[in-house]
């Protein structure tokens, strides 16, 4: 007999696996407080996502029923976005997390760039070092300055 494993081992895995990645988190946001957008509007609203990852985005946070999409047949085709019930619900969730990067932000952005400077000194004496950990930290520090203007302008 083979026992069935639950999908998740807590609320917190159930949590992370719904909203987890790089964009999510900045679409929840720019959808906030009953916010619609259309496509271009809410891309705007998110800078450095591809039109394809944020398009892969909202199909898997509207499959989870986050987001509500709403298609209106004219030409040119309308669509916009919007966050249901439970997407509202996962925002406020979120609230606390995203004042929280904002209190730390710097103390983040200093500890992430000390690890660049580390990483970058170690590997000053070899003709093999790849750069790609300062470049790395330069753009984990730029998403983080955009997710907290976007969390202000909760």
């Amino acid at each position: 007999m083979v026992e069935e494993q639950a999908p998740y081992a807590c609320g917190l895995d159930a949590a992370v696996d719904v909203v987890g990645g790089k964009w999510k988190p900045m679409i929840l946001w720019a959808l906030h407080a009953g916010r619609t957008l259309r496509f271009g509007e809410l891309k705007r609203h998110i800078p450095g996502v591809s039109e394809k990852m944020l398009i892969q985005q909202l199909r898997e946070l509207e499959s989870d029923g986050i987001v509500h999409r709403e298609v209106y047949r004219e030409v040119p085709p309308k669509v916009e976005y919007s966050l249901t019930d439970l997407g509202q619900s996962l925002n406020a969730a979120l609230l606390p997390l995203g004042l929280w990067g904002d209190t730390h932000m710097a103390q983040i952005v200093a500890s992430k760039a000390s690890r660049a400077g580390k990483a970058s000194k170690g590997s000053e004496g070899s003709h093999k070092g790849s750069g790609g950990s300062k470049g790395s930290a330069a753009a984990k520090g730029s998403n983080a300055s955009a997710g907290s203007t976007v969390a202000r302008a909760v």
